[in-house]
């Protein structure tokens, strides 16, 4: 069943409505007729089956026939700082990260990220296309919510936020030695925990860096004895992440 996404202040009683490029495409895309029932989410965990009641004025108008909790979201939240990748692969990172349980996704400037975005127009434009691609991939893989892609923070400012919102931190380095470390980081995890998991750019953390995060109490780890791309070493914690999240709520 296709899954739509609705503002909850859209959201009236035992009504809704979806209005804007939502309307188009029900109505002149998939040519969903007065009738046809839907999946809608508000963004916020909640799911809506719901049927066409009438199409009016650029607006969908829906009954909804049913209210629940979505079940498609970890136990865990998890935050990706992601270090500023080269050319188109951040959208690729975000795409994947959604998939795989993110909540959030941080754009970080690293000492050795070869890409700056010094134009906020730029950014703005930037990030508003990422948000795009984040709630794309929510429809995609049936998340309940549509994780937010944050504006670029130093790291510096992306460290002191990660002490602030998240129980702990999580900071994957190829001169990390053994998965010991990793491993029982993970394996203490409880439902609710907040997470952060900081990647570096293509050029890895700088040294000051590290120090950094190790001084103010992030968790230093290895993710196996090979180096790893900056989208792939991203992907990797986070799937291993989303695997132990589930089989701790017991899926199989």
């Amino acid at each position: 069943m296709p899954r739509f996404y609705v503002d909850p202040s859209n959201i009236f009683g035992d009504r809704m409505v979806l209005e804007g490029g939502e309307y188009n495409h029900l109505k002149n895309v998939l040519r969903k007729q007065v009738g046809d029932t839907l999946l809608i989410c508000d963004g916020e965990g909640h799911e809506y089956d719901c049927r066409i009641a009438a199409y009016e004025d650029g607006r969908v108008i829906f009954d909804i026939l049913e209210t629940r909790e979505g079940n498609t979201e970890l136990g865990i939240s998890i935050t990706l700082y992601q270090g500023l990748p080269k050319k188109d692969k951040m959208e690729l990172i975000i795409e994947k990260a959604v998939e795989l349980g993110a909540e959030r996704i941080v754009p970080v400037a690293c000492a050795r990220s070869v890409v700056h975005w010094d134009d906020p127009a730029r950014e703005e434009k930037k990030v508003k296309r990422f948000q795009a691609i984040a709630e794309a991939a929510s429809k995609q893989s049936g998340r309940g919510v549509i994780p937010e892609v944050s504006k670029v923070l130093s790291f510096a400012d992306a460290m002191k936020e990660a002490h602030g919102k998240c129980d702990t931190i999580l900071f994957p380095y190829e001169n990390a030695e053994g998965m010991n470390t990793l491993k029982k980081c993970v394996s203490e995890l409880k439902p609710g925990t907040k997470i952060a998991v900081f990647i570096g750019p293509e050029g890895g953390f700088d040294p000051d860096e590290v120090e950094t995060a190790e001084k103010t109490g992030a968790q230093i780890v290895s993710l196996g004895r090979r180096i790893l791309r900056t989208e792939t070493a991203g992907l990797t914690m986070l799937s291993y992440l989303m695997i132990e999240a589930e089989m701790a709520e017991g899926m199989s």
